[in-house]
């Protein structure tokens, strides 16, 4: 496979209240693919589903990601997620919990063998 990166995108999200990290990852991928119109398959004239999505999140608590939830956010092309350690977890001073960052870096290929 001639795998090629086309492009990459960054976004951040939060939880402000429920210290869930699974949503803050969402609104870290939604983040990072709102800022643009992804359109390379079009431009390249492929079609979109040929789209190799790998997004890496950054949570401080990786195994509280639900990890098909984020893919289900990709309305086409083949995502793959995967989260590590990273983000930020804000303790609040002047009550109990704490405020939780995600960070989403998208990067976007296509195998320039297989549509040609």
């Amino acid at each position: 496979m001639a795998k090629t990166r086309v492009l990459v995108e960054f976004g951040m999200g939060t939880s402000l209240r429920r210290e869930d990290y699974t949503e803050a990852a969402k609104r870290a991928i939604k983040d990072a693919l709102w800022h643009n119109s992804v359109n390379m398959a079009e431009l390249f004239g492929f079609p979109k589903e040929a789209m190799i999505i790998d997004a890496e999140i950054g949570v401080q608590q990786p195994d509280e990601v639900d990890c098909q939830a984020l893919a289900e956010i990709f309305p086409y092309g083949q995502p793959t997620i995967s989260v590590t350690r990273g983000g930020l977890d804000i303790v609040k001073p002047h009550t109990t919990g704490k405020t939780v960052i995600a960070n989403a870096a998208i990067k976007v290929s296509f195998d320039l063998e297989a549509v040609k």
